[in-house]
């Protein structure tokens, strides 16, 4: 169980970096306003996704549902410990990198519908309503 555990572990590891680069890809495109190469990259993101969920799948089916911290804490092996802490810190770092994109393209999306609004105000006539409020 440990060899086929561990195994599993390092094919997730895997996975979880190739989604890591994608992100850094993704980053870089968001950077620089590459929106039809951002298009590109979701695809690719969505494929990891899936190759880590069969690897997941593949996990849970071996654990039973349990979770992994704790059967790692169970079976004391130094190898797979260390995959554990490896595979938490590269989840880390992933949801740090989705987040800080996600950030950068409401940014972007703010910026660039602040600008529509400077290029093509309200059209309305603005005039005062009876209680003297301005009508909108």
């Amino acid at each position: 169980m440990i060899n086929d555990l561990n195994e599993i572990i390092l094919q997730e590891i895997k996975a979880l970096e190739g989604l890591l680069e994608c992100l850094d890809k993704q980053h870089e495109h968001i950077a620089k306003s590459e929106v039809f190469k951002l298009e590109a990259v979701v695809k690719e993101i969505e494929a990891n996704n899936k190759e880590i969920a069969k690897w997941e799948m593949k996990r849970r089916n071996i654990t039973k549902g349990q979770p992994i911290g704790k059967i790692v804490e169970e079976l004391k092996d130094e190898t797979l410990e260390n995959n554990y802490r490896k595979i938490r810190r590269l989840v880390e770092e992933l949801k740090v990198q989705k987040e800080t994109n996600e950030i950068l393209i409401k940014q972007g999306l703010g910026y660039t519908n602040r600008m529509l609004q400077l290029l093509n105000p309200d059209r309305q006539p603005k005039t005062y309503g009876a209680y003297g409020k301005m009508r909108r």
